[in-house]
């Protein structure tokens, strides 16, 4: 299901491309990958804001509106689950503990 919003990012992704991927991911490497692709060329920084328009989108079909957190990298994870959780604590070899 789209949204305005989304379709508002639609069109500031024809428009300028590194502005869509500001609101969608705010300062990080998504922006600058979309900066150089945008000077590389016009179309390849619009196939990259589309794509993470599409994750965006298909997170929140997934999660529910609003409920999703940007882990980078273009993927999404549910606002309450766990970022990462720590590693079971190794045994300690040859150790006196």
């Amino acid at each position: 299901m789209v949204r305005s919003s989304d379709v508002l990012l639609i069109l500031l992704g024809i428009i300028f491309p590194p502005a869509a991927a500001a609101v969608i991911t705010g300062c990080s490497c998504e922006l600058l990958i979309t900066i150089c692709l945008t000077i590389l060329g016009y179309i390849p920084g619009h196939c990259y804001v589309f794509y993470l328009i599409y994750k965006k989108m298909k997170a929140e079909e997934e999660y529910g509106f609003g409920n999703v957190r940007y882990l980078g990298n273009g993927e999404y994870q549910p606002i309450g689950a766990p970022i990462n959780p720590p590693p079971p604590q190794q045994p300690y070899y040859g150790a006196t503990r």
